[in-house]
Formats: C-alpha cells, structure tokens, sequence
C-alpha cells in the first residue's frame, strides 16, 4: 500500500482523538426539521452539563437523576448486560455475569425503591469455561416467558460452540428452567450480541452475531424442540432452528467482516421488518421481511472517524439512526436515512450516506458503550461516564437533559494501545448496559464493577410513541401484537 494511503487510513481510524464534546459540526441534510417539529408538541427538556470523569464532590449526578437502587453484585468486571421485563406485573432485571462468574443474576423491582437478588443461574464447571455470559433478552410466545443468554466461550474449555440458552422464566421467582442451548459448531466463539424480534409474521426471532453475518433463529421451533423422544434423539443438526443469515455488505476498507451488534424494528409506512446493524466499515439498513432473501436498502459508509459500527438503532419512524463506534473521543452519531431510503425506493439499488446531522458525547475523555432510544430521548450507557440521557428532538442538536456516573474507579489506570487500534483499554471499565420500561419510566443500568442501579428521571415518567406523535417502537418489543400490531 502507497504510504500516502496508510497515512489516510491511520487518519480515519485515529481522527477520533481530534473530536472534542461540544465542537463537532455536521452538513444538515435537507428537512431535517421535520421530525423536530413533530416532537416539538411536548416541552423540551433543560439542558445539563456533565462533568469529566471523576466528578467532582456534589456533581456524580444530575439534580433530576435520582438513585432508587443499588446491589453491588461482586468481583470487578463481572457484570455485562441488562434486561428488562415490560410488564408491570413481572417485575423482573436480567443481568448476564461473566469472568469467572458465568451466568445471569435475576432482580425484582417490584418495589424500586427497594431492589432484590431473587434468583440466580450458574453454568456447569465455571472453573473449566473460558469467557462468559455477554447479551441477554427476554421474550413472551404463547402465554409462557423465555429469556435468552448469550455466551462467548473461547475453544480450549468446554461449549466454544453453545451461542446462547433458551430459559423458561414464567414461574419466577420460584423456578427457572432450562429449555434449550442454541449451538453454531461452523462458528464456534458464541454470541457477543443478540436481539429478540417479533416479526409480521408472528413469529419471535432471535437475531445473533456469528461468524460473518447476523443469524436469525425461530424460538418457536427452539423452546418448542422435538415432539417425541425418537424425534429428540435424530435431531442433532445445530441449524433446525435456523431460518436466515443478514450479511455484511463487503467493501474495500472493512475494519471487521462481522456484526458487533444490531436492532430490528417494523416500518410501518411500507410494511418492512428492518434489520439496523453495526460493523463491517459502518452501518446497514437491510429489509428483512423476507428472511429467505434480505434486501439491503442502506449503507453508512465513508463517514470520517467511523472506521466501524457498534451500536445502530432508529427512530419509531425509522427516518434517523444513531451510530455508535465504542471508541474513546468518539461522539454518537444521528444519521438521517429518509433520502437514502426514497432513492433506493425509486431505483432499487442500495444508497449509501456518507455524514452525520448531528453528534452527541457526554465526556469525551471517556467511551459510550449501549443505548436505548425511546425518541426523542435516548439512554446511554457509557464506560467510566454511568448512565447519560440526550434529547434528540432537534437531530442537528442533540444534548444532555440527565446523568449519574455509576462508576467510581480512577479515569484511564492503564494507557494501553495497540499500534494502529483506535481502542484504549484504559477506560473500559463502568457502565456496560441500560434499559427502560416504558408503563413507568424505571431505568436500570448495568456497571462491570460496581453492579445494578434503578433510576428515576423527573419529567419521565413513561413513554410511548403516541406522546410524540410517533409510531409506538422502541428498542423494546410489544409481546402481545408485536410491532405491526397483530394479535
């Protein structure tokens, strides 16, 4: 490679270190108003300012931020992910355990105020498994709840191949069951993320990274199996369940060949299932309706300091996405797709976007990791930053409105880079998940060393599209009708 061209690439994947909160600005793409004017009806929130990490005395959290619980739950960075039940009458938080501790830990809050341990769940000889319980889900078909872990278990220890297992938690807090381990043996390594979906079709969907795309499972088929002993014992092909594969769109300048994580969520002006996923050299948009044959309708690609995707989910509307990267100094990105989408509408050939129309960062000496969008508010948990809440009413100028650093370890202990990697290990430590339940507003976080935390924001007290004159999706599934409101 001419040296000029290295020179460019170190530039896209070291630019990040250039970007300072607060100084990021971005070509408006024409009508960006349009969404701002539809959630305009409800007042806008004030405005915050977050603190570099460690806060000072008297400002770890925002005066709007209240705390309602916290449960250390251990070893530093055991804790991964965070799930949340929707339904007011299971009172249920799922929070996947890892480095050493493998498995999940189950939490009521039924009353918020006043969080419990009630259950938890450990895999067989933890001494002999090599890494750990990552991404976790929760889903309800046919009147019975499932949960699904996630696992990445190196080769050398047992279950390299197991990617995930199936539990039935409809008897909680009393009983737990274990229904079925998904296993991939093509791909060993397991599942780093996963996301549950209830298609138009009606069935629920487990979508995975593994290998080289998104795999996508039919947990009716998985938590149902085989229906006779004979059956049970001729069925060991490891692909039963699986019904489609979401590649990556292949360019010159991928910086992975896979997914880091993804969403999907029903589109209801033209009837699509949309797949949103990070990784490869950006983000893409694919039609999965037809999960035989996915259509890619978008790219992100091109887009300075974006050398890959991490997390990507859309508005209820599916007009923005916001991109995330999970590398220090990198804000979080709002991409408006509605032109791109049109032109691929009127050709039939996928569109790419190559900017951002707005950028967001709580502290930019520290690393945004997961978010949840409930639009125009998008939750965001953040390594070493703890929960931070941006209003996205304005995409062109998304800001804090809410924050609470969970993490009380010193800024970067470690300054350690790999040569030509834009990750700094240093700050990986802190908040790794976020989730919210909609009938009331409880926030919940998950932080690798310090554990579980419920939170109230004043002024939030709920959410649903119809408030904000939006289709009701979220990152969260309606289990009963499902996001093209079928029985």
């Amino acid at each position: 490679m001419p040296k000029n061209e290295k020179e460019i690439k170190m530039s896209r994947l070291l630019s990040v270190e250039r970007i300072v909160s607060g100084m990021i600005l971005f070509a408006l793409a024409p009508g960006f108003d349009v969404l701002a004017q539809t959630v305009s009806a409800s007042p806008a929130p004030v405005p915050v300012t977050v603190p570099h990490h460690p806060p000072p005395p008297g400002e770890r959290g925002s005066a709007n931020m209240h705390v309602l619980s916290h449960i250390p739950l251990g070893a530093p960075t055991s804790v991964s992910d965070i799930d949340i039940e929707q339904d007011m009458d299971r009172p249920y938080v799922y929070l996947a355990r890892r480095n050493g501790v493998i498995g999940f830990d189950i939490i009521s809050v039924a009353d918020p105020a006043n969080a419990k341990l009630v259950y938890q769940w450990r895999i067989e000889n933890p001494e002999l498994h090599q890494g750990g319980a990552m991404d976790g889900r929760y889903f309800k078909h046919e009147g019975r709840y499932y949960f699904v872990q996630s696992f990445q278990f190196r080769q050398g220890g047992p279950d390299s191949d197991v990617g995930a297992i199936v539990f039935d938690v409809t008897d909680l807090p009393e009983k737990v069951v274990e229904v079925a381990r998904i296993r991939q043996p093509d791909s060993p390594g397991g599942f780093h993320n996963i996301f549950v979906y209830k298609h138009s079709s009606g069935l629920p969907l487990l979508f995975a990274t593994s290998g080289q795309h998104a795999k996508v499972f039919d947990l009716d088929r998985v938590v149902k199996g085989a229906s006779s002993e004979i059956e049970q014992a001729l069925e060991v092909d490891p692909n039963a369940a699986l019904i489609g594969k979401v590649s990556v769109a292949q360019t010159d300048n991928m910086w992975s060949r896979g997914y880091h994580d993804f969403a999907v969520a029903y589109h209801p002006e033209t009837g699509q299932d949309r797949f949103y996923g990070g990784g490869g050299e950006g983000y893409y948009v694919y039609n999965v309706t037809d999960l035989a044959d996915p259509e890619l309708l978008v790219t992100i690609t091109g887009v300075p300091g974006v050398p890959w995707g991490h997390t990507f989910t859309p508005s209820p509307d599916g007009r923005y996405a916001i991109g995330e990267t999970e590398f220090q100094y990198q804000p979080l990105r709002v991409f408006d797709l509605q032109e791109a989408l049109a032109k691929q509408k009127e050709t039939g050939e996928p569109q790419n976007v190559d900017h951002a129309v707005g950028a967001w960062q709580a502290d930019w000496k520290t690393v945004a990791h997961n978010h949840e969008t409930r639009w125009p508010y998008v939750f965001v948990s953040g390594y070493e930053a703890g929960l931070a809440v941006f209003y996205a009413g304005d995409p062109s100028n998304p800001y804090t409105v809410g924050y609470y650093d969970t993490y009380d370890g010193p800024h970067n202990p470690k300054d350690e880079r790999q040569l030509g990697s834009p990750y700094t290990w240093g700050v990986y430590n802190g908040a790794w998940g976020v989730d919210v339940r909609n009938a009331d507003g409880l926030i919940v976080v998950s932080d690798m060393t310090t554990g579980f935390w419920a939170f109230k924001m004043d002024g939030f007290d709920g959410w649903s599209g119809e408030k904000f004159g939006l289709p009701d999706i979220s990152t969260s599934q309606d289990w009963k009708k499902g996001p093209a409101n079928r029985e």
